[in-house]
């Protein structure tokens, strides 16, 4: 993940207006925002296959398995980050069509890149899969 170059602080809900206008995706911590960064093929690899092994148990179940372009927010006042995969069983993310509060699995897969970040500020990690 990459820093804005001119940092600024945002509220949680300046940045949900303004990310929504932007043609790429951002994280929120603490008021900043980071520009997400392009993966590779291994990191897309093991996050879709993780992502089809979950939706084939838990076909049937009533959740929803959801992939990287889908937004966890922690609270509604942030922070907000893109997962890798989440896995969603709560009523209230049913009908939700921009952020997920209730997942109850978050998978991030780590690079040697974003690893130390995502160990440390980031989100505390459920299921950490390395490269």
């Amino acid at each position: 993940m990459v820093a804005v170059p001119k940092p600024t602080h945002m509220t949680p809900q300046e940045y949900l207006d303004w990310e929504e206008k932007q043609p790429i995706k951002y994280e929120y911590m603490n008021g900043q925002v980071f520009a997400m960064t392009g993966g590779t093929i291994p990191h897309n690899e093991v996050s879709l296959n993780l992502a089809a092994a979950l939706k084939n148990h838990l076909r049937g179940k009533g959740c929803k398995v959801l992939m990287a372009d889908v937004k966890l927010g922690v609270s509604e006042k942030g922070p907000f980050y893109y997962p890798d995969v989440m896995v969603s069983c709560d009523q209230r993310d049913r009908r939700a069509t921009k952020v997920i509060y209730h997942p109850c699995l978050v998978v991030e897969v780590l690079s040697p890149g974003t690893e130390a970040f995502n160990r440390g500020k980031s989100l505390k990690i459920i299921a950490i899969f390395l490269l």
